[in-house]
């Protein structure tokens, strides 16, 4: 009978937003796999990260695999291919010991996720395994709740950008129409606040970092003073909109 990973997304941090699938598949699988982040050398740098800590709330730490995955590293891709192969092969062998494992990851499974990867290389590891996800929250979703900014009305498109990709990217889509949000732009929060203010879309978009977590901030994207943010820092750009009701329909 083949083996089974499941993706599950935890959400952004607040351990209430676990769906009550995603709770129900954490327990039911024998063990929980969790990402961690390395140290300089490779191994387990010791954090406690999002996704393990939601996961706590749910399941017994004698249930929780620490693994070890590249999630910060991003200019050696040597060495984050070979984190990923390493990580890949820890999961391999869970998978020959029991039935089902499951792997916690904060969002949701399917954007932007490290889950991605680990189910590409156990395809190519352990060749049958059955691969599932449990959809999650997404951090522009509880940004949008916790702020009161409506991501989409109408015939609105929603553009979802990572700025990792290079403030250009966000320029393009400021630019554009529809509702803006980025993702992972912390470290270059001086050139989101300029691509606001070029745009003209600095005036109602707002940020936020640890959403529901005790270091929580949402502030106003004009606060922005350049200065470095969390590297998990959420944007949302709402539309541009005239205020009336139905008025992009």
């Amino acid at each position: 009978m083949s083996s089974k990973l499941i993706g599950v997304g935890v959400g952004p941090g607040d351990p209430e937003l676990v769906t009550v699938k995603g709770v129900n598949a954490l327990r039911a699988a024998d063990v929980v796999v969790v990402p961690v982040m390395a140290a300089p050398d490779g191994r387990d740098g010791g954090e406690r990260g999002r996704a393990e800590a939601t996961v706590l709330h749910y399941v017994p730490e004698e249930k929780v695999v620490r693994v070890v995955f590249a999630l910060n590293e991003r200019s050696d891709r040597s060495r984050r291919e070979a984190a990923w192969d390493a990580a890949g092969e820890r999961v391999a062998g869970l998978l020959g010991l029991h039935g089902t494992v499951a792997f916690a990851t904060i969002g949701d499974p399917n954007v932007y996720s490290t889950f991605t990867y680990l189910a590409y290389t156990i395809g190519e590891l352990v060749p049958g395994t059955v691969v599932e996800t449990v959809p999650g929250i997404t951090a522009m979703q509880d940004l949008a709740a916790r702020s009161g900014a409506v991501l989409t009305e109408g015939t609105e498109p929603l553009t979802l950008v990572p700025v990792t990709a290079g403030a250009a990217v966000l320029k393009d889509a400021l630019n554009g129409p529809g509702t803006v949000v980025a993702y992972k732009f912390g470290r270059q929060a001086a050139e989101v606040a300029e691509a606001l203010r070029d745009s003209g879309r600095l005036e109602n978009a707002v940020w936020g970092s640890a959403l529901g977590l005790e270091a929580e901030s949402i502030r106003p994207a004009a606060e922005l003073d350049g200065e470095p943010l969390p590297y998990l820092s959420t944007l949302i750009a709402p539309a541009r909109r005239d205020g009336t009701r139905g008025g992009k329909l």
